[in-house]
């Protein structure tokens, strides 16, 4: 998914650093929305990239071309509905990231940049990273937003019977990255 050892790695960075922003600010501002400070007092309601990026999480991307952000830390006992709450909080961050890539897709549309130009480059890479950030991530394997969704909307016999493959969650990944199915994304 993403290559920093190629040529264009300044053009993918500003792309990268704003998607993953985005994605990660939308889930600390939908929380704080719907009641939950835990977001604003960890310094999470915030659109400076330093906040979401997790050292290991950068580390690894940097090397295997897949990496993480640093979660945001959420506290489901003040939203009015736990459940719901964390259904809008979890599809927020997806969400924003389908919303970017539409806005990316219309500005480059208007052809307002020479193709091959930094700034087109740039939009190029931003429409590509924020499609597979919102589809990736709504995938339903935990700890993945997607699972925190299905979660939510399963009625409480089949959300409980799903909480038990959380602990597989990351080798679930690990299976789909070596796999290559992530390259999809």
């Amino acid at each position: 998914m993403f290559n920093f050892m190629s040529s264009d790695m300044f053009y993918r960075i500003p792309a990268l650093l704003i998607s993953i922003t985005i994605h990660e600010y939308s889930h600390a501002k939908a929380a704080d929305i719907l009641g939950d400070p835990t977001p604003r007092l960890n310094g999470r309601l915030t659109l400076n990239p330093i906040a979401h990026l997790d050292p290991l999480g950068l580390l690894v991307l940097w090397i295997a071309k897949f990496g993480w952000a640093k979660p945001v830390p959420i506290n489901p006992r003040y939203f009015n509905s736990p459940k719901h709450g964390m259904v809008i909080v979890s599809l927020a961050g997806p969400l924003s990231n389908a919303i970017l890539a539409f806005l990316t897709l219309f500005i480059l549309k208007l052809g307002l940049f020479t193709y091959g130009s930094i700034a087109n480059q740039i939009l190029v890479l931003l429409l590509s990273y924020n499609l597979a950030l919102a589809v990736f991530n709504l995938l339903p394997v935990p700890p993945l937003d997607g699972s925190k969704v299905l979660s939510g909307i399963l009625p409480l016999k089949y959300s409980l019977a799903f909480s038990n493959i959380e602990a597989y969650g990351p080798i679930i990944l690990i299976l789909l990255i070596y796999t290559g199915v992530h390259k999809y994304f």
